[in-house]
């Protein structure tokens, strides 16, 4: 900048009025003519460095201070010069912000790939936040800012978070054997983690105050998998599993289609008896499947048609409507109270639309009408 042009700087100070500035440069453009005995102000929350020539010469703490030969040595020589004590110095002042900047997000773009110790090659999203702040003003202007006016935490945030998501990768593969194991580790690999990063933020004058992962997550199938197993782990057996999974989405039909005729809920309800009598199997150590008999509950082979501890016959059809016992297969009257079955009884005709329904029915299965 050409004296022409020069502007004459008596009192120097900086407000951030956005909160997000680390570094700001008085004057933002080129260098200034600081004026002989000029006032410089500097904050609790800031540090001012005093560049002359290119170089740093001083570093400002709080306070307001008298730009004179007594607190910067290079104005000596000016002293002696023919415009005395107004001839201006050109130099420049950058502020740097000294306060701690809070929730800097971090986060992988991309799924990094994680081999877990029980489910194999999985791919993990992480999420989290970091605090910093500037510990050496004269090394982060050296090293990052260089002569820019402004240097605002957008600027540096991307570059932070590249960094931040390798040693991620880096903490996540020497001290982590599975994902299944992360619930309660958080706080244990966010300190890991800064540790980590320590050396990285301090390279340029920076300290990384606190970090904070909030989430890692798998991908949605493998999720499905997890959530699977913590299933299997409360019934204790996959055909329980596979049952329970059954009976679920029969109920989500149902929900799905309200109108649909109550034929269609009776057809369900014959079927619920031989899917949970299913569900009894039980695998024993020897890997033959066996039956819990309903009855008096002794284990029993697979392939039995009664108990052989009760008598009681194990392949049911339907339940007596009058006394509730298991009736056997093609069975016309009930054994224990001689309740005639299905197969002794007439359908029921429906008044209003003529159609056949099953016997006990009380609403007709095509028309709804009551019988």
């Amino acid at each position: 900048m050409g004296n022409d042009n020069a502007v004459f700087l008596e009192i120097i100070e900086w407000f951030d009025e956005s909160g997000a500035e680390i570094v700001h440069r008085i004057p933002e453009q080129g260098s200034g003519d600081i004026k002989y005995g000029a006032q410089l102000i500097v904050r609790e929350s800031q540090s001012a460095v005093f560049f002359y020539n290119g170089k740093a010469h001083d570093v400002f703490g709080p306070g307001r201070h008298t730009l004179t030969t007594a607190n910067i040595p290079i104005l000596t020589r000016l002293v002696s010069l023919p415009w005395g004590f107004t001839s201006p110095l050109r130099a420049e002042i950058y502020f740097a912000n000294m306060k701690e900047f809070i929730d800097l997000k971090w986060g992988t773009r991309e799924p990094v790939a994680f081999r877990d110790s029980q489910l194999g090659l999985v791919r993990l999203r992480a999420f989290g936040i970091l605090n910093l702040r500037v510990v050496q003003p004269v090394l982060l202007i050296n090293s990052l800012v260089g002569t820019k006016g402004i240097y605002s935490t957008e600027e540096i945030q991307e570059y932070l978070n590249r960094v931040v998501v390798s040693r991620f990768n880096d903490y996540m593969g020497a001290n982590l054997d599975s994902i299944l194991s992360l619930p309660g580790k958080y706080d244990e690999m966010s300190t890991g983690l800064k540790k980590l990063l320590d050396e990285d933020f301090n390279h340029f004058g920076l300290a990384l105050t606190h970090m904070y992962i909030n989430s890692i997550t798998p991908p949605h199938e493998v999720q499905t998998a997890i959530d699977d197993q913590s299933r299997l782990a409360v019934l204790g057996d996959l055909d329980r599993l596979v049952k329970m999974k059954a009976a679920m989405a029969i109920e989500k039909s149902s929900q799905a289609q309200p109108g649909a005729p109550a034929g269609v809920g009776m057809g369900i309800a014959m079927m619920m008896p031989g899917i949970f009598s299913d569900a009894l199997k039980t695998a024993k150590p020897g890997g033959s499947v066996q039956l819990d008999c309903p009855a008096c509950r002794h284990s029993i082979p697979n392939d039995s048609r009664f108990c052989p501890y009760c008598g009681n016959h194990l392949i049911v059809i339907e339940k007596c409507s009058h006394c509730h016992a298991d009736i056997p297969p093609k069975a016309k009257f009930c054994p224990r109270c001689g309740t005639g079955t299905t197969e002794t009884k007439q359908p029921v005709k429906c008044p209003h639309c003529g159609s056949d329904n099953l016997p006990d029915s009380m609403y007709c299965n095509n028309c709804g009408d009551k019988l």
